[in-house]
């Protein structure tokens, strides 16, 4: 399964974890190549730093719209809510 270097920068950037505690976490990843990532992104800080904010606009923006426009799934699961709590909202 395919670990974006994006997904490796949020981790060491954001969550301020360390190459190693990142491999534990994806194990499909070599130490090698998560210091590979990160040598990258300081090779080309500008560049990748734009790229990062474009990613998180993008989710932002995707976790939005499905909040206002719910699968019929998750509608499914909130009314099973509602009717388990009585006060779950859409």
């Amino acid at each position: 399964h395919r670990i974006g270097i994006e997904t490796i920068l949020f981790d060491y950037l954001e969550q301020g974890l360390s190459a190693e505690e990142i491999a534990l976490r994806y194990s499909t990843l070599s130490l090698e190549q998560i210091h590979a990532a990160l040598a990258y992104y300081w090779r080309h800080r500008t560049e990748i730093d734009v790229y990062l904010q474009a990613a998180r606009e993008h989710e932002e923006r995707m976790i939005r719209e499905q909040e206002r426009h719910p699968s019929p799934a998750v509608k499914r699961l909130y009314h099973l809510i509602q009717q388990r709590h009585g006060a779950a909202t859409l």
